[in-house]
């Protein structure tokens, strides 16, 4: 596809003219112009705000309580086979009691 030539230039200009009028054409252009300068005034207030933002991101310090480190697989598999190790005694224990025992219920 080539570019806009001349005739196509002028047919864009004319059907404006004949869309809005010849003398409604300053007040719209006045429009857009107004319209664009507080777009790229709402873009550069974005841009800022980023900008702001980064920088307090990177100097705020951050205060609070340090979680210790996550234990490995290995730690918790370990600590898992220790509690069921005490639950089992835990289990013959009060088994052992429980046959020495006369038994109540007759």
């Amino acid at each position: 596809m080539a570019g806009l030539g001349p005739l196509e230039i002028g047919l864009i200009i004319l059907a404006v003219l004949l869309l809005f009028g010849y003398k409604k054409l300053p007040d719209a252009s006045r429009s857009l112009g107004r319209s664009l300068r507080i777009f790229k005034g709402e873009m550069k207030g974005m841009k800022d705000d980023d900008v702001r933002t980064r920088d307090a991101a990177r100097t705020t310090p951050v205060r609070g309580q340090v979680l210790p480190a996550a234990p490995s697989e290995g730690e918790r598999l370990e600590a898992e086979a220790r509690a069921a190790e005490a639950r089992a005694a835990e289990l013959r224990a009060r088994a052992a009691g429980q046959a020495g025992a006369p038994d109540s219920s007759r």
